[in-house]
């Protein structure tokens, strides 16, 4: 038999012991994300997987929006947060702080996500770009690499937070 557990069998940690726990070295950067689902989708799993953080960029909603409170579930209150006038100013204090700054977009040169090498010493910082045009290619160009999520359809085309969550597991595990 294997039965389902119950919400008090699961170990949650409080909010507190969250924010005190180590955390997965990484940061996830939304560039100009318009939809409230998909920036609360992003921080519940962030806390997840006990990333150290999720910075807000430009037009992309601040994390006490109403809407993105119902898709986050209370992870808008665990996970740290910044907002940033620019995606372009987020991705120099991260690099200023020791991250590698890694692009999510479909490019050239992109590194196909199954074979980008992850060290164990360094801390990421994972960029996602806007829902219809990506990453802005002044953030490719800042950024350390660009990689790819490879697709084999007609669409080669994720939505964000799909994109979001493959990326962040691979980052986790």
């Amino acid at each position: 038999m294997n039965r389902k557990l119950k919400l008090s069998e699961l170990n949650r940690k409080s909010v507190e012991d969250f924010k005190a726990s180590v955390k997965t070295p990484v940061i996830v950067v939304l560039d100009n994300i318009r939809s409230h689902h998909n920036v609360g989708s992003i921080f519940r799993t962030a806390d997840a997987f006990g990333f150290e953080g999720v910075y807000l960029c430009l037009y992309t909603r601040v994390a006490h929006h109403r809407e993105i409170h119902k898709t986050a579930l209370g992870a808008t209150e665990s996970v740290m947060w910044k907002h940033f006038a620019s995606t372009n100013e987020a991705v120099v204090d991260l690099k200023n702080s020791g991250f590698t700054v890694l692009s999510i977009e479909q490019t050239e040169n992109s590194i196909p996500l199954e074979k980008y090498e992850k060290s164990s010493t360094k801390k990421y910082a994972l960029v996602l770009g806007n829902e219809v045009s990506g990453v802005e290619q002044d953030i490719i160009d800042l950024s350390d690499d660009v990689i790819e999520i490879p697709q084999v359809g007609t669409k080669h085309s994720l939505n964000i937070s799909i994109c979001a969550g493959i990326v962040m597991w691979e980052f986790f595990k």
